[in-house]
């Protein structure tokens, strides 16, 4: 019995976009929305489709989603529970959303569906938030979005308007509001925090470790922060962490990801000086200590991507744009860049070993067939990971 092989590969690949909606659920990658620009013009990508890249096998497939559809968006915030993607806000080409949308990505029919709250009010429209998953329910934070004047409360700051976006009653503005979402009962209510919360932002990151949720980094007004904080989620006390080693610099549209225990790998982002990022960071939560990490990606920044745990602790980094997208809206990007946070099992180093080999090793290609189906039709999958193709832009 010989193994066949083949010796290229066609296949389609996701088109270049930013801030766009993903998440992991297995080995595959999923990713929905976002623009790109097209001759100087923001264009979103189609609402009707969701791409699946698979990370073992290295190709991406495009699935048409139907049902209640979503509006085509950028900023959405995105999250995955139980099997199922949510996705909240965002920004179409008319102004923000407070409307959410799942679908279960697990049984194959890709099927949208709007939920209508049982009880509670969604949050005011907004985009370039952030939430936490804990205990089966979906936690957000922050962004920027609109109030009427008799929403805005000025006895406290949970508000900040943005002095150059108001039209008669309605203001534009950020906000540091948490809202908590039930998706078992449909209800939406408002956290009543405890501590000193941080302040009202935007286009931060946030990552969940055991029953704390953190946040690093945003915009607010012309400021772009390097200040964490950490939210228990067991009795809403927020507290600000005082990092003991040098922090990275302030920054916006950058990702935040949990690793190991104790672990955030920061990434990315635009500086407070407009400049994109490559830089990628590790902040042990116990320590309260940054640390610079080497990878190899520095000649790839990115900002408005997406970052989502994979396995083994690896970070899936996708898409996202590589200039300062107010003012050279150009480098929008579709490669996924796989950052490794940890060493490999064994499993995986031989696996990847011979994947990278059996194409020119006449002993390992004898072997093969001799493999247990299951580890076989795996282990093919990593082979063709490795394959060279041809790209089909759509």
């Amino acid at each position: 019995m010989e193994v066949e092989f083949e010796r290229n590969r066609s296949e389609l690949v996701a088109r270049e976009r930013s801030g766009h909606s993903a998440v992991v659920e297995d080995h595959l990658l999923y990713v929905w929305g976002g623009y790109m620009s097209v001759a100087g013009e923001e264009v979103f990508l189609p609402n009707d489709e969701i791409w699946v890249y698979d990370l073992e096998q290295g190709s991406w497939e495009m699935f048409q989603m139907k049902g209640e559809v979503p509006p085509s968006m950028s900023g959405t915030c995105c999250c995955s529970l139980d099997g199922h993607i949510y996705i909240f806000g965002g920004c179409d080409d008319r102004s923000q959303s407070n409307q959410i949308y799942c679908a279960n990505l697990t049984d194959g029919t890709y099927l949208w569906r709007r939920i209508v709250p049982g009880s509670g009010s969604a949050p005011s429209p907004r985009d370039k938030l952030s939430c936490w998953v804990y205990n089966g329910r979906i936690i957000y934070f922050g962004g920027y979005g609109y109030k009427e004047l008799t929403d805005i409360d000025s006895r406290n700051r949970s508000f900040i308007v943005d002095e150059a976006s108001w039209v008669t009653d309605v203001f534009w503005g950020w906000n540091n509001e948490v809202h908590i979402f039930d998706p078992q009962q449909g209800s939406w209510s408002e956290a009543q925090t405890r501590g000193r919360a941080p302040a009202p932002r935007a286009a931060h990151s946030s990552a969940t470790l055991g029953c704390r949720g953190y946040v690093f980094g945003g915009r607010v007004m012309e400021t772009r922060t390097n200040d964490i904080h950490c939210l228990d989620l067991e009795t809403w006390t927020w507290s600000e962490i005082t990092p003991v080693t040098t922090s990275p610099v302030g920054r916006s549209w950058h990702s935040l990801t949990a690793v190991l225990d104790d672990s955030l790998f920061l990434f990315g982002g635009l500086s407070m000086d407009c400049k994109p990022m490559s830089d990628g960071w590790l902040f042990n939560v116990e320590t309260k200590t940054w640390r610079e990490v080497k990878h190899p990606y520095g000649n790839k920044p990115r900002l408005w991507h997406t970052a989502c745990p994979g396995k083994d602790s690896d970070v899936i980094v996708f898409g996202g744009s590589c200039d300062y997208i107010l003012l050279t809206d150009k480098g929008h990007c579709n490669d996924a860049l796989v950052f490794q946070m940890q060493p490999y099992p064994l499993f995986r180093i031989c696996e990847d070993f011979i994947a990278k080999n059996v194409e020119t090793c006449e002993l390992l290609r004898t072997q093969l067939p001799h493999l247990p189906s299951k580890l076989l039709k795996s282990l093919l999958k990593r082979v063709s990971f490795y394959r060279p193709f041809k790209k089909q832009g759509v």
